[in-house]
């Protein structure tokens, strides 16, 4: 945190070192991101992803697209457009906040994009040949996705699962949910309200994702989680 020099802003373990969040999964020889955030181009550059074949968005806040232009970069190594999947209403957004990628008129070397609406929040959908089914969740008043691929579920910026979304995540091995702090937070679930989530959905692994500073240190917290519940940390890889 910008200024802040407690505990967990000042530890030396490097699980503590927490960027905003997105998730790269490497599926049936795809590989897929889930969100780009500001800190996009300082992740791919630490996971070394060298290529990439499509970029999905849960919704339109700006920790979750700020480092969308940053995709350039695959556009020039693979000579291809790159396709988005969102919600028509996070596409939208998009465009207004990155007008120059959509121009009619491009500048030179922008990034190249392929819009590619998600249109239900029932249905699952392809994603470069890989089959994804979208988790409706709210983020307060926003309603945002989350996504299934497999037995893996991701879930971020969630305060609300209606019980059919609990429901479609049911039956995951490996469920990773947002975690931000102790307290309760307007838009966020809380440590508590995910822990109790996700005994009910009973993975085999559950993982929390999204921490604030606030929750405290990594090592810390997660020897008070029942042993199926971890905390994610930046770097974290997970098989399947």
């Amino acid at each position: 945190m910008i200024g802040c020099h407690c505990a967990v802003c000042s530890s030396v373990d490097y699980r503590d070192k927490r960027l905003r969040v997105s998730v790269h999964i490497q599926t049936q020889g795809k590989s897929l991101i889930i969100d780009s955030g500001p800190d996009f181009r300082q992740q791919v550059l630490r996971a070394r992803i060298d290529h990439l074949d499509a970029l999905v968005f849960t919704h339109e806040h700006k920790d979750h697209t700020a480092g969308m232009d940053d995709i350039r970069a695959y556009n020039f190594k693979q000579q291809q457009d790159m396709p988005v999947y969102a919600e028509p209403r996070v596409l939208d957004q998009l465009r207004r906040e990155y007008a120059y990628i959509f121009a009619e008129h491009k500048y030179p070397g922008v990034p190249k994009v392929q819009t590619m609406p998600i249109l239900s929040d029932t249905e699952s959908f392809l994603v470069e040949g890989v089959e994804v089914h979208p988790i409706r969740a709210q983020h307060y008043k926003l309603p945002v996705l989350g996504f299934r691929i497999g037995n893996f579920t991701y879930i971020t910026d969630a305060n609300y699962l209606s019980p059919e979304s609990m429901e479609r995540v049911r039956g995951s091995e490996i469920i990773v949910l947002n975690a931000l702090r102790h307290e309760q937070h307007i838009s966020h679930y809380s440590l508590p309200e995910a822990v109790d989530i996700l005994t009910d959905l009973a993975p085999r692994v559950g993982y929390l994702t999204h921490i604030g500073h606030q929750l405290g240190k990594h090592r810390e917290v997660e020897a008070t989680l029942p042993d199926f519940i971890r905390l994610a940390y930046d770097g974290l890889q997970v098989t399947l």
